[in-house]
């Protein structure tokens, strides 16, 4: 059982969390969210899509401007705040590798630390534990934060993924985080090339093994538009057909920018897979 805020959510059941980027500068939308209302008609489109879980960003992940802590707690607590007034149910993440601003967004109403940057700040998993928030692990190759790979390499990029992330794991349960609010991430992208990320797609059953749930950040994401020389506005199809394997292969929250096409796309693979009935069944029965 996954227990995030006041959700829980069953072995087989798969969850979408979607991307709210507080940042001028962001990769996908260029600053689209940036603005309160805008951010929040997001939440409202996601939630209404089928999204249990949004997360919200106040730094991009790449490379850019300085963005110091104060001003990433700026553009994201008082935000959650009004989500979490908004939006009782909703599970609330916030994409941070800095313990002073985890904190902070706990304190206003966050039910989650999504710490795509592998545990740069060992404080960030003591902060989930004090306040009984979830906590994502996730490998990034022991990159810096707003970083890029450079001829990064792993004798066994799997194996890698494995020993950071239940490590990492298994230190937050140590410290306090509920078992059942921990997830393990093989960030995709982070502190990999290309072929680094196919493989961690390939090879996902192995992180499912291991019995702790399984986050995938796959959206529009690098690894798919150079799979498929594809621009970031063009990498959808791409993203929804590594949607599917990580599904089929047993991932269990997927960070998304299109909801509903993922929400399609995941009920159909369940479905496949014979952990949920068709919507409609009248085909050959009238």
């Amino acid at each position: 059982m996954l227990r995030l805020g006041r959700r829980e959510f069953g072995p087989h059941e798969p969850v979408v969390m979607a991307i709210v980027n507080r940042t001028p500068d962001s990769f996908y939308d260029r600053g689209a969210t940036f603005r309160d209302e805008p951010a929040l008609a997001r939440v409202e489109q996601a939630v209404a899509e089928g999204a249990a879980i949004v997360d919200i960003g106040g730094v991009k992940a790449g490379p850019g401007e300085e963005v110091t802590a104060e001003e990433e707690a700026r553009r994201t607590v008082g935000f959650v705040a009004e989500v979490r007034r908004r939006f009782p149910d909703v599970v609330i993440s916030v994409d941070t590798w800095r313990a002073e601003v985890g904190a902070a967004v706990c304190e206003a109403g966050a039910d989650l630390l999504n710490d795509a940057w592998g545990g740069v700040d060992p404080g960030l998993a003591e902060v989930a534990a004090r306040y009984g928030a979830g906590l994502v692990c996730t490998h990034a190759g022991g990159a810096q934060p707003r970083t890029r790979p450079h001829r990064v390499a792993y004798d066994d990029v799997v194996a890698d993924i494995l020993a950071v992330t239940v490590g990492l794991a298994e230190r937050a349960v140590a410290l306090g985080v509920p078992r059942e609010s921990v997830l393990i991430d093989p960030g995709h992208d982070f502190g990999k090339n290309t072929r680094h990320s196919l493989e961690a797609t390939r090879r996902l059953d192995e992180m499912v093994a291991t019995g702790w749930p399984v986050l995938v950040s796959l959206s529009n994401k690098d690894f798919v538009g150079e799979t498929l020389d594809r621009p970031v506005k063009e990498r959808l199809i791409g993203t929804l057909a590594t949607t599917a394997v990580s599904a089929w292969l047993g991932a269990q929250v997927y960070r998304v920018h299109e909801v509903a096409e993922t929400r399609q796309v995941l009920e159909m693979v369940a479905s496949i897979a014979g952990h949920r009935a068709p919507a409609v069944a009248r085909r050959g029965l009238a």
